[in-house]
C-alpha cells in the first residue's frame, strides 16, 4: 500500500487511514490495528507570522475501511500567548477560524488549548516564532532524471546569513491553462425526435483554469550545510505532463520550522512514503506536542507548529523553456465519433440515428464536425473543458 499525504495541515483521508495504525498516546505509544481500533483525535495547527485569520482543523482518525473524516465539531479552540493575550477559534465548514485575524511575533510563546464538547482537555507545548528568512526567488529550468527523464525543474531559494533558520517545509498550488482541443464554434441540438440542428456554441467552453495543491510532505534541512543557503527542487514536471502545455503558474509557500516540528514531519513523511505498513521504515512510535491533560489514557495526534511563512508565484509558458514542436499531447486522445445519422432499422450499415440523439441529450457526446447524413462527435472532455475545470480566470492570473 502507497500512501501519498501532505503535511499535517492538511486533511486527508488516507492520513487518517495511516494515523489509525500509527496513534500516539497522550502518555505511551502504541500500534492500532483495525481489528482493535480505538479512536482518537487529530489536530492539525499551523500558526504564522502572516496576519490573516489563522485555522486549525481538528478530527479523528478513520479505519482502513471507512471513506470519510469524522470532524469533531462544538470544540472550545483558544490559542494563548505569553502576555496573557487569547485568539479564540470559531468553526466553519468543518475548519475552526480566528474570529480576529492576527500573526504570531518574534519574542512570544504561544500554546493551543482544545476542550471537546464531551469535556476532554488537550494542550500543547508552548512554541516560538522561528527565523524568518524569505524566499528570494523561484527558478524553473529544463533538467534531467534517472527517473523521470527530461522536464521542468522548479527550485526554491532562500538564504539566512546568521545560520538559524535550518529546517523548512514546503507546500505549492499550481493552476495550469487548459484548451479544449476539439472545441468547436458549432454545437449540434435535438431539434425534433429524428432531427438536429447546428446552433452557436458558448465561447467560454473552450479555455479553463485547473488549481492543484501539493499532496506531499515535502522538506529540507540546511543544517549540514556549510551555508544556510535553499536551492531545493520542490517540484519536478515532465517535459510530456498536459499540465505545462500552454501556461503554468506556481505558488510556493515555505515554512521554517524549529527542529521538533521538522522531526515530527520527516517522521510522517517516512511512513507515508512506505510502501507496505509492514515496511521496515515503519518507527511504531509517533508523537507530537499536544497532550491530553483531562485524561492519560487519552489518544492524540497531532502537532501545534509556530512558523514563519514565506510565499511567492511565478509564471512560465511551455515554449520559454522548450520547442513549440514538442507540445504535450492533450490527456486523452479525443478520437472522432462517427454517426450515420439516419433511423431506417433496416439499413446496412446500420443507422445510428437514435444513438445520436441520445448522446447529445445526456451530454455524453459533442459536436466536432460533419452535417447531413454523418456526424463527428468527441467525449465532453475534449470540446468543453468546463466539464472537469472551471472557466474563470484566477483573480492572479497574468497571460
Amino acid at each position: 500500500m502507497h500512501f501519498k499525504t501532505v503535511n499535517i495541515k492538511s486533511n486527508k483521508i488516507i492520513l487518517l487511514l495511516l494515523l489509525s495504525i500509527f496513534i500516539s498516546s497522550c502518555s505511551e505509544s502504541f500500534n492500532l490495528q483495525t481489528d482493535t481500533y480505538e479512536e482518537a483525535i487529530v489536530i492539525e495547527a499551523t500558526l504564522t507570522n502572516q496576519l490573516k485569520k489563522q485555522e486549525i482543523k481538528i478530527t479523528k482518525t478513520s479505519k482502513f475501511e471507512d471513506k470519510d473524516v469524522t470532524i469533531e465539531t462544538g470544540a472550545k479552540v483558544i490559542v494563548k500567548d505569553n502576555l496573557n493575550n487569547e485568539y479564540v477559534f470559531v468553526e466553519k465548514s468543518g475548519v475552526y477560524v480566528s474570529e480576529l485575524e492576527f500573526e504570531v511575533l518574534s519574542g512570544r510563546e504561544y500554546n493551543l488549548e482544545i476542550t471537546t464538547k464531551d469535556g476532554k482537555v488537550y494542550k500543547s507545548s508552548n512554541e516560538s516564532l522561528t527565523t524568518v528568512s524569505p524566499i528570494t526567488s523561484i527558478v524553473p529550468s529544463v533538467a534531467s532524471t534517472s527517473k523521470d527523464g527530461t522536464g521542468v525543474q522548479i527550485k526554491v531559494n532562500s538564504y539566512d546569513p546568521n545560520r538559524t533558520a535550518n529546517y523548512y517545509r514546503y507546500e505549492y498550488e499550481e493552476t495550469y491553462k487548459i484548451i479544449a482541443p476539439k472545441w468547436n464554434a458549432d454545437k449540434l441540438i435535438v431539434t425534433g425526435p429524428q432531427s438536429v440542428e447546428i446552433a452557436d456554441n458558448d465561447p467560454a467552453k473552450r479555455i479553463c483554469y485547473t488549481t492543484k495543491k501539493s499532496t506531499d510532505i515535502i522538506l529540507t534541512s540546511t543544517n549540514n550545510l556549510a551555508e544556510d543557503r535553499v536551492n531545493f527542487t520542490v517540484r519536478f514536471i515532465k517535459e510530456s505532463d498536459y499540465i505545462i502545455a500552454h501556461r503554468y503558474s506556481i505558488l510556493v509557500t515555505q515554512y521554517v520550522e524549529n527542529l521538533e516540528a521538522y522531526t515530527f514531519h520527516k517522521t510522517m513523511k517516512e511512513i507515508s512514503s512506505s510502501n507496505s505498513v509492514l515496511s521496515p521504515k515503519q518507527p511504531g512510535v509517533f508523537s507530537g506536542n499536544i497532550r491530553c491533560t483531562s485524561n492519560a489514557d487519552e489518544r492524540v495526534m497531532g502537532y501545534f507548529d509556530v512558523a514563519s511563512v514565506s510565499s511567492q508565484r511565478i509564471f512560465f509558458n511551455y515554449t520559454d523553456l522548450f520547442p513549440p514542436t514538442n507540445t504535450p499531447a492533450y490527456f486523452n486522445p479525443c478520437d472522432n465519433i462517427s454517426y450515420r445519422f439516419c433511423f431506417n432499422n433496416q439499413a446496412v450499415p446500420a443507422c445510428e440515428g437514435p444513438a445520436l440523439i441520445a448522446a447529445i441529450k445526456d451530454k455524453s457526446a459533442l459536436y466536432y464536425s460533419g452535417s447531413g447524413s454523418t456526424y463527428f462527435m468527441v467525449e465532453p472532455v475534449c470540446g468543453d473543458c468546463t466539464t472537469f475545470s472551471s472557466n474563470i480566470i484566477p483573480s492572479f492570473w497574468t497571460n
